[in-house]
């Protein structure tokens, strides 16, 4: 099975070609290609996404993004094609939003066969709307044209199929119940995982996501955007020096016998502390820096350990952009090993820890060989999807 897959959710435009084999039980992937174009140097200077840019850009980005991934995958053919006025009005309809990408995709088409895929997978939500419906009303142009089915995917089960994948491509071995902690700029949840794709979130934060926190912290310290590798940076070198720091920032929740978080009152914190500093300079920074991630990865210990205790899961799967901080991943590794040595603990890789194409190919995957539900279906964009 070659399932193409596209990601646009937020500010990253993805696009991949995934080969798989068997089904979720004895199976083998390889990535025929995987491409990517972000958009973070664009809104930069908003300090945050800005998602009517986003949704343009990615309406810039789909049709050549498309190309380089079937010439990538060698799934790229040049044959003059024959479309129907009807193919072509129906196409129209649905890109009628984004005229410029219906005049590039109809350019493409015009001059290229049908690709050996089987399976379109496209994320349908959580994310920002007007950028998810770009990348759902693409999918469905191609899947009109090509006549291949959609497998809509929820961003948030790409995040733990990606943090399952291994070196050599496959899912780990997950014993269930299992407990994923997904940490990103728009979520912090933490959802029980009873069997494949049966879930039921124990734990989200009440206002702010955790990425949302850093970069906000990061605005206020002047590091611009994004926040959470330029607070990492400045946190590992205050380590690095051994820096202590003179402020004292507050761990909302962490006596709440829930499993919830709430990162807004830190975030607050930080601001009304930094009030009272006349001149910010660099160890400053640093020391803020170090005591904000400090506090972060305490709550996150924390409140992982009851969700842990309280499920009984035998398997962690952390997951999401934030996973990739430095700090997180070795706090979470060292209460493995001292308090969970029993336990199975997956942490992404670096580069599939932010929102990539892969994930959303892997996730259609498991949809297609392990759903007891219908697979197939028409997306809609939903900006609020729950798991």
């Amino acid at each position: 099975m070659n399932i193409l897959s596209i990601e646009t959710s937020c500010d990253e435009t993805a696009i991949a070609v995934l080969e798989a084999h068997g089904d979720i039980s004895e199976h083998r992937f390889a990535i025929l290609a995987n491409t990517l174009l972000s958009q973070a140097d664009k809104h930069a200077e908003f300090g945050g996404v800005y998602p009517t840019l986003a949704k343009r850009e990615h309406a810039r980005n789909l049709t050549p993004l498309l190309e380089k991934t079937l010439k990538d995958a060698f799934l790229f053919n040049v044959r003059e094609q024959d479309i129907s006025e009807t193919q072509r009005e129906e196409i129209q309809a649905l890109l009628h939003r984004e005229p410029e990408m219906y005049e590039m995709f109809m350019r493409l088409m015009e001059r290229i066969e049908k690709p050996d895929i089987d399976v379109i997978a496209v994320t349908e939500g959580p994310g920002l709307a007007p950028a998810l419906w770009v990348g759902v009303n693409f999918a469905k142009a191609l899947s009109l044209l090509w006549d291949i089915p959609i497998i809509p995917i929820n961003h948030m089960e790409g995040h733990i199929v990606a943090s399952l994948l291994s070196e050599e491509i496959r899912l780990g071995h997950v014993v269930f119940p299992a407990l994923a902690l997904l940490i990103s700029g728009g979520h912090t949840e933490l959802v029980l995982i009873k069997n494949w794709m049966d879930y039921e979130l124990i734990g989200s934060t009440r206002d702010d996501a955790v990425g949302e926190a850093f970069d906000k912290v990061a605005r206020m310290l002047d590091l611009g955007y994004p926040g959470g590798p330029a607070i990492s940076k400045l946190s590992q070198e205050a380590r690095a020096r051994n820096l202590k720091s003179r402020y004292s920032l507050p761990r909302p929740m962490l006596q709440s016998d829930d499993c919830d978080f709430s990162f807004s009152g830190l975030k607050t914190a930080v601001l009304y502390t930094l009030n009272d500093i006349d001149v910010l300079n660099d160890d400053i920074k640093r020391e803020f820096a170090q005591e904000f991630e400090d506090a972060v990865v305490e709550i996150l210990i924390k409140k992982t350990k009851k969700a842990l205790d309280q499920t009984e899961a035998k398997t962690l799967i952390l997951g999401g952009g934030v996973s990739a901080n430095t700090e997180i991943r070795r706090a979470f590794r060292e209460l493995f090993k001292e308090q969970y040595p029993d336990h199975l603990l997956y942490i992404p890789e670096a580069k599939l820890s932010t929102d990539n194409a892969v994930m959303i190919a892997v996730a259609g995957f498991l949809r297609a060989s392990a759903s007891s539900e219908p697979a197939y279906r028409e997306p809609i964009a939903q900006g609020n999807l729950k798991l």
